[in-house]
């Protein structure tokens, strides 16, 4: 291990005490032993959290009494971190585990590359953990949208743009880009943090030595007639992507952009209409609308 700095570890709970606690457990074994966890809990709950507080040396938690969302709870970490004066900090999803030995490659990335603004590891399925799930974000410019590698390549990767997963980065960094975008509230949040951070002329990078495990996505789950994915998830990825182009636009070619997001629409409105959904249809184009007139998020 090359260094010793202090890494503060961002993960935000959301009614998923036992992924959570998992990713605690996991993160207990970790060889590198210089860092500190704070969870921020949206719509906490004081038995369970507490549990998390007593069973846990090493974590900090803050409390919320309302979903604040995944960029505004991020936040809240990242402006603890910096005034405590850490200088490097992670995001990573509670529904996560982690190899013991991933973090030091990650740290040890930043030690000879100035210019190395933010890396991610090598993220794999955790069912299934000979499949890549994300081995960094790439953008097609010319439709305006962001697509996962799910291939592994080469080492320390240079990409487009990292998941709000797992990512690390200097808080200088943060400094100079700004916080997360709070008007995203979850999704392509990631990628707009990316996105600011390269046009500072940083480089993103996967450090594929550094490995970790997905579970897969259960806050967005919706158990009822209307599918697994709650109707608000589709409304947020409609809107979103929208957000996100208007803010970038310099990156994308125009007529692509309009091409691309007719026949999105189009195709969700088919198969939501054959399926019956019709609140998840009106989601859609809420978000659509709501996309367009750079509105904020509305539930």
């Amino acid at each position: 291990m090359n260094f010793n700095k202090k890494i503060a570890i961002i993960i935000v709970n959301w009614k998923q005490y036992e992924l959570t606690i998992n990713c605690l457990l996991s993160l207990e074994k970790l060889e590198y032993k210089n860092f500190k966890v704070i969870i921020v809990d949206n719509e906490s709950n004081f038995e369970k959290v507490n549990k998390i507080k007593s069973g846990f040396t090493k974590v900090e938690v803050i409390e919320s009494k309302e979903n604040l969302g995944f960029a505004s709870a991020n936040n809240i970490g990242i402006k603890y971190a910096i005034k405590n004066k850490i200088e490097y900090l992670m995001l990573l999803n509670n529904d996560t585990e982690v190899n013991k030995k991933f973090l030091a490659p990650l740290l040890n990335s930043f030690k000879n590359d100035n210019l190395l603004g933010a890396v991610q590891p090598l993220i794999m399925n955790y069912n299934n953990r000979a499949k890549v799930w994300n081995a960094g974000g790439y953008l097609n410019n010319f439709f305006g949208f962001p697509y996962t590698n799910n291939k592994i390549k080469n080492k320390n990767l240079q990409i487009d743009w990292i998941t709000g997963c797992c990512i690390v980065l200097k808080t200088k960094v943060i400094k100079k880009a700004g916080l997360i975008d709070e008007d995203f509230f979850a999704y392509y949040e990631d990628v707009d943090w990316s996105l600011r951070i390269k046009k500072l002329g940083y480089k993103l990078g996967v450090v594929d030595s550094s490995v970790i495990f997905h579970h897969g996505t259960k806050s967005s789950n919706n158990s009822n007639f209307e599918g697994n994915l709650s109707p608000f998830v589709h409304y947020l990825n409609i809107r979103n992507h929208i957000y996100l182009i208007k803010k970038h636009g310099d990156k994308f070619n125009f007529i692509g952009v309009v091409f691309y997001q007719f026949f999105k629409i189009f195709f969700y409105s088919i198969y939501f209409l054959l399926r019956l959904r019709f609140n998840k249809l009106k989601m859609v184009y809420n978000g659509f609308i709501d996309g367009i007139n750079y509105k904020q998020i509305k539930k």
